[in-house]
């Protein structure tokens, strides 16, 4: 299996709960490394941009209300089919039907406020990286 990049968010419900080294952890344990991390303040234009896809989808505004209500640790993950390995360690969206082990199933507090995001393909991670980290901030 090649080595690839993922990208994860914790988002502000960890955050504000001082998760963020609780989550890293499992990343680590599930053998994810972490080679970019920064604690930033999501501006209103960057989550509409992120998360554009939404945009028509009726909980988009929630969304991006809540990815802009307090800090955010964006991260670029790497290690074994990390896009794969990152989605199984996060688990299911629905904390409730996420299995044990996972973030959140551990640390979720809704599905709205599911601690975490993480890409869901190889394509989609490289874009999301990219929106967020110029190459020179990832070392690994």
């Amino acid at each position: 299996m090649a080595v690839t990049r993922t990208f994860s968010i914790i988002k502000p419900d960890a955050t504000r709960r001082n998760l963020t080294g609780a989550v890293t952890k499992m990343l680590e344990e599930a053998g994810l490394r972490v080679v970019a991390s920064k604690r930033i303040q999501m501006t209103r234009e960057q989550a509409e941009g992120f998360y554009a896809v939404h945009k028509e989808r009726p909980f988009f505004g929630e969304l991006v209300d809540f990815m802009i209500s307090g800090p955010v640790v964006v991260q670029v993950l790497e290690g074994e089919d990390a896009v794969k390995r990152n989605r199984d360690v996060m688990g299911a969206t629905n904390p409730a039907d996420a299995d044990e082990g996972t973030i959140r199933k551990a640390f979720a507090e809704s599905i709205e406020a599911n601690s975490v995001h993480g890409s869901d393909s190889d394509e989609n991670a490289k874009i999301e990286i990219e929106f967020f980290f110029n190459e020179d901030e990832i070392v690994g």
